[in-house]
């Protein structure tokens, strides 16, 4: 029989939780440092057994670490909403390689839940790996698909959902609490550090049933 761990008692959960703590989006690399496409292969490969609605499988990937695939790529992705005066990272920080998710929906039931699922663990893949990773859903769909060569069948038929830009960070993103503003936009302040505001565990959490006095503290 599995006997669960203590999560305090747990270096295993600790390492896990601090790889999701630090797994923030980066959106400005070291593009001259070359991500190399095994390390892509690792990552869907990891992401491929992750669970899927009825087991349906729907994803497919393309992956991209060429210097010119990639530079047909970067025009046709939308960059940060919330920093209105920041127009995307500019060259020398752009991404070194390029994770495309596509769906063939025929069949699935649940293709968001499936995309939401394996798209972090290849953002939690790369974290381990010392990668910075940007899920992009704001691009130009049809320059994309045209920039890695799926705008021709058989790949023209899946539909083009996600592209992952990944690279080895060249910026600070760190955790902050929501304040009592409310406020939840992602800021950068002077130094250009990323600021990611979270709302607390007692604001998300709404009930806890079960256990003692002692475990509710």
């Amino acid at each position: 029989m599995t006997v669960p761990h203590s999560f305090e008692q747990s270096p295993e959960f600790a390492a896990f939780a601090q790889c999701v703590r630090d797994a923030r989006t980066c959106r400005r690399f070291r593009e001259d440092v070359a991500v190399p496409l095994p390390t892509l292969h690792a990552l869907v490969d990891t992401a491929r057994v992750c669970p899927s609605g009825a087991n349906r499988q729907p994803l497919r990937y393309a992956v991209c670490a060429d210097a010119v695939r990639n530079g047909g790529v970067f025009p046709h992705l939308r960059w940060a909403a919330y920093l209105k005066d920041w127009g995307g990272p500019v060259h020398g920080e752009r991404p070194a390689a390029y994770i495309a998710v596509l769906c063939d929906r025929k069949g699935a039931p649940t293709p968001e839940i499936d995309l939401g699922i394996a798209a972090q663990t290849i953002q939690l893949g790369a974290q381990a790996l010392g990668l910075g990773c940007c899920m992009i859903g704001a691009f130009d769909r049809d320059g994309v698909r045209a920039a890695l060569g799926l705008d021709a069948a058989p790949h023209a038929e899946l539909d083009l959902v996600l592209v992952l830009a990944l690279g080895v960070p060249a910026e600070n993103r760190v955790l902050d609490t929501v304040g009592a503003n409310g406020d939840i936009r992602y800021h950068r302040d002077a130094d250009g550090i990323h600021h990611v505001p979270k709302r607390p565990l007692e604001s998300v959490l709404l009930l806890s049933h079960g256990g003692n006095a002692q475990d509710r503290k």
